[in-house]
């Protein structure tokens, strides 16, 4: 029988259906993964790839359902611990809700009096707008834990953005602060001398925020725990809360602009929902936004620094630990590599998150503990 097929344009004839695939939603740009963590890259791929960040949704759906929207995964549990307790702090407006993580008390041999303690302060992270208690529960029962009998922590559900912008969350810090160590000394039997305050992200911004507010008043503060910290919107955004990629003085910000957990533009968005559109005029108070901007850095307290390599935040992190150290401020500065921004919450799959625990661990310990 004749064939009577292939009688055209042979090209034409020879076409086939191609596969064409596009990167997914979120994904590590490919420049990128292989300077991350195998292990990072392995479960970023399972659980976040092709998935939207929270600050995709539209925030009041996300208020209605978090659980809807969040993605966790990577902590590792803390050991339990003597006694987990909540109280409420006023603070102007309302109250807020205070998680308190205790050892068991210890006593003094001569007179059978519990022994005074220390108190470790806790501001979880999420750009002020996302976070809470359970951000940072297992990491604060491990700190009980790992000093031993010796020190008090306080985890602060300041409120958050855009409900309560700039500056609440921050006088809510401070107001917690100066209400644990006014009131609250004789109840926890702590040590008013020997208090310490710390956070990762916004966290870190707030912790830095306290160390400033704490020198200018006058009180004394053994320890500041700035973990990829905030410390500089300013120059990092248009009043109107959008990236200047071109005048940015961060190269972190360009060099990690796309990468995963916080691309420059969540952090934007951050930016809009804290401070709103525009951010607030010029004022003194800049500072308590963007703590680079300080104009004293003398006498502050000593500083545990953590950046993470692949984290947009790496470079002002690096920067403020340095402003601090040249103004005569003890300052320890480590950067994890292979890294992302969230290497403090990624304790149970990273090993640099296993040994940032330790790291923070011993530095309260020398500055609560040993240092008393």
């Amino acid at each position: 029988m004749t064939s009577q097929t292939g009688h055209g344009d042979p090209k034409l004839h020879s076409l086939v259906p191609s596969t064409q695939t596009l990167p997914l939603h979120n994904s590590i740009p490919p420049e990128l993964v292989s300077r991350f963590d195998p292990v990072y890259v392995e479960y970023y791929n399972k659980y976040n790839a092709g998935r939207l960040h929270t600050h995709e949704v539209p925030i009041q759906d996300y208020r209605k359902d978090p659980s809807r929207y969040t993605i966790s995964y990577g902590r590792a549990l803390g050991p339990d611990i003597f006694s987990i307790t909540e109280q409420r702090c006023p603070v102007d407006g309302g109250e807020i809700t205070i998680r308190i993580f205790e050892p068991a008390p210890k006593f003094q041999t001569e007179t059978g009096l519990p022994k005074k303690r220390a108190a470790y302060l806790n501001f979880h992270g999420g750009g002020w707008v996302f976070g809470g208690l359970q951000f940072d529960h297992e990491f604060c029962k491990r700190v009980v834990d790992g000093l031993e009998g010796e020190c008090v922590v306080f985890d602060v559900d300041y409120r958050l953005a855009p409900e309560n912008p700039f500056p609440i969350p921050v006088e809510d810090c401070w107001a917690v602060f100066t209400w644990i160590r006014e009131q609250k000394t004789e109840e926890f039997n702590l040590d008013p001398d020997r208090f310490a305050v710390g956070g990762a992200s916004a966290g870190g911004h707030l912790a830095a925020v306290i160390a400033h507010l704490c020198r200018d008043a006058g009180i004394p503060l053994k320890l500041q725990i700035l973990t990829v910290p905030v410390c500089d919107m300013h120059n990092t955004f248009t009043a109107e809360g959008h990236f200047d990629r071109e005048n940015c003085p961060y190269e972190s910000y360009r060099e990690m602009e796309f990468a995963p957990a916080l691309p420059a533009a969540r952090m934007a968005y951050f930016h809009r929902m804290f401070l709103g559109v525009p951010r607030p005029m010029a004022s003194r108070d800049d500072w308590k936004i963007s703590p680079m901007l300080a104009a004293n850095f003398e006498d502050l307290a000593p500083a545990l620094v953590s950046t993470a390599e692949l984290d947009p935040l790496r470079d002002e992190g690096e920067v403020y630990a340095a402003k601090l150290q040249r103004a005569g401020n003890p300052v320890e500065l480590y950067r994890y590599n292979g890294a992302p921004h969230l290497i403090a919450s990624l304790d149970g799959i990273m090993e640099g998150g296993q040994l940032y625990n330790r790291r923070v661990i011993a530095a309260l310990r020398q500055a609560v503990v040993d240092g008393r």
